[in-house]
């Protein structure tokens, strides 16, 4: 009997545990066999999902490291490209955090060509927008070796550019963080101005407020309000200065934080970012309650898309909301609340119009959310939703607890689910189920019921074996996924090129990366697949248009 030499060396079928013959698939963290992605889309991955909390196959500190290193690689190519690609992604709120830009923009200051440090330098404002913002810088500057000219005139530039009452309240909101004060990074820099008002700020950021000085303050009402604010006896007392001064919630005392009038007083005030955060606060203080004027004003902040849009929310950050408020629980403490139903609606909403106006492609989708282990890494029985969902030891995605990959990729799928009317979600991960989901259903609601599938090893070539086994000519293919694939008969581009051969279509395969690892099931030499980045707010639209041949 001959030797069957294609058992062994076959290009159309091969188990995922091996590389395909004649690839350039790299060994992936699960063992399986990828493609490694290029090191701009790994730079993008870096700035938009960041590496808190590692992944299920790689520590924080591994992960963090090969993406360091994959954006050196970057730096030595084209630092000007790099550093404009931190300003672009943290200005236009593509990220759910702006630490990573501030990290690679930190990097391209102290590592960078003479060129790439003074673009640098340059865009320090457009990335460290407020105070917390650039002490978080410094202190990335810090770990790669010190301050130099070009940090020095960055820092003191960041104070300067600034008008005075723009400067005060920056100073005022933003005291300290990371071990550094206003009053240390003024010394580092030698910060130096002709600006009377500015000159007085500077001495108050260096000592003691003293009330003889009130004349300094003139136009600079902020630094006084505060001061008096500090002294403050009295709730009432509280309020009139608030009111006077329209001074924000970090400004106030923390023992009057709790009360219902103070909170109701500082409301209005509130950026939607501070509202989203304090949710639970408002709950429980009793200023938010089922169909009470504040409920309403909240409601109407939550959702208002010009509103989300002006004030950058990303929609990690109401993902995260929806995820603690609808709980009722504290991810991080023991404090409990009763959600009010309102603002569950608002927030489902506005998780929704944080993504803008995506276009409706009019194609057939297959959309195949990855519930494997890796996605979901299990070590807590404690979930915020209270669904019986494991959740990533200490943090997930974007540093958020209970934010897993898995429920990531779940709430991705349904923006597009929402705008497709020919598509279908499927779940899968050694296995693949069929999920019944209107697009008319509450986010919690449908993480619900993907919470009852099974998590098991991963083959993300179920999508595209489910299609052909079913019959459907899709036009395009959605995996959200870590691409940790290894568990399948066939590797993902076989299963996506024997559908193409049965329908004789050329369909595609978009890849969202949910985890900022260096891996991707789509073939970078394929024109007909794509790469993007989980939570990157142009994500579905990217999607639309690539699957409409728009690019």
């Amino acid at each position: 009997m001959a030797l069957t030499y294609s058992k062994h060396f076959n290009t159309t079928q091969t188990p995922q545990s091996e590389k395909i013959p004649g690839s350039k698939q790299v060994k992936n963290s699960a063992g399986g066999y990828s493609f490694a992605v290029d090191k701009w889309t790994q730079l993008n991955r870096f700035l938009i999902l960041g590496t808190e909390g590692g992944s299920y196959y790689a520590s924080e500190k591994n992960l963090t490291i090969k993406n360091c290193d994959s954006s050196l690689e970057c730096l030595k190519e084209n630092g000007v490209r790099v550093v404009d690609t931190a300003v672009d992604i943290s200005k236009t709120g593509r990220a759910p955090k702006n630490d990573p830009a501030l990290f690679v923009l930190a990097m391209a200051l102290k590592l960078g060509d003479e060129e790439t440090r003074r673009h640098a330098a340059q865009k320090l404002p457009e990335v460290a927008r407020i105070g917390t913002h650039l002490f978080h810088f410094v202190e990335y500057v810090k770990a790669f070796g010190g301050f130099g000219r070009n940090t020095k005139r960055a820092i003191s530039d960041w104070y300067l550019q600034k008008a005075p009452e723009n400067l005060a309240f920056q100073m005022v909101k933003y005291q300290q963080r990371d071990g550094w004060s206003h009053s240390d990074l003024l010394r580092l820099a030698h910060v130096k101005t002709n600006n009377d008002i500015v000159n007085s700020l500077f001495r108050w950021a260096g000592t003691k407020y003293d009330e003889n000085f009130n004349e300094d303050f003139v136009g600079l009402p902020v630094v006084e309000g505060f001061e008096r604010a500090k002294k403050a006896q009295t709730a009432k007392e509280v309020i009139s200065l608030i009111d006077q001064y329209n001074l924000t919630r970090e400004m106030i005392p923390t023992e009057f934080l709790s009360d219902k009038k103070v909170l109701e007083s500082l409301l209005p005030k509130m950026g939607l970012t501070a509202v989203l955060r304090n949710l639970a606060n408002l709950t429980r203080a009793g200023v938010l309650e089922p169909l009470s004027d504040n409920t309403s004003f909240v409601v109407d902040r939550i959702t208002n898309e010009e509103s989300l849009r002006k004030s950058r929310v990303h929609p990690v950050a109401i993902l995260a909301a929806l995820i603690t408020y609808a709980s009722g629980n504290s991810a991080r403490g023991s404090n409990t609340w009763t959600p009010v139903t309102q603002i569950v609606d608002a927030l489902d909403d506005a998780f929704y119009a944080s993504f803008g106006n995506v276009e409706p492609t009019g194609k057939k989708l297959v959309l195949g959310v990855d519930v494997s282990g890796s996605m979901g890494h299990v070590q807590s029985i404690r979930n915020p939703l209270s669904y019986g969902w494991g959740y990533f030891s200490g943090t997930g995605i974007a540093g958020v607890p209970g934010l897993t990959p898995m429920i990531g990729a779940a709430a991705m799928a349904l923006i597009t689910n929402r705008v497709e009317k020919n598509s279908v979600i499927t779940a899968f991960s050694h296995e693949l189920v069929e999920v019944n989901i209107s697009a008319r259903e509450r986010l919690d609601d449908v993480l619900q019921k993907l919470q009852k599938i099974t998590m098991g090893g991963t083959d993300c070539a179920k999508p595209m074996l489910y299609a052909i086994n079913k019959n459907i000519s899709a036009d395009g293919f959605v995996v959200y996924t870590d691409s940790e694939t290894w568990c399948g008969d066939i590797h993902p581009i076989q299963a996506l090129q024997q559908h193409r051969k049965k329908f004789g279509i050329n369909s595609k395969l978009v890849v969202v990366g949910m985890v900022s690892n260096g891996f991707s099931i789509a073939d970078p030499n394929d024109a007909g697949m794509l790469d993007v980045v989980g939570f990157d707010t142009a994500t579905p639209q990217l999607i639309s248009d690539f699957v409409s041949d728009k690019f």
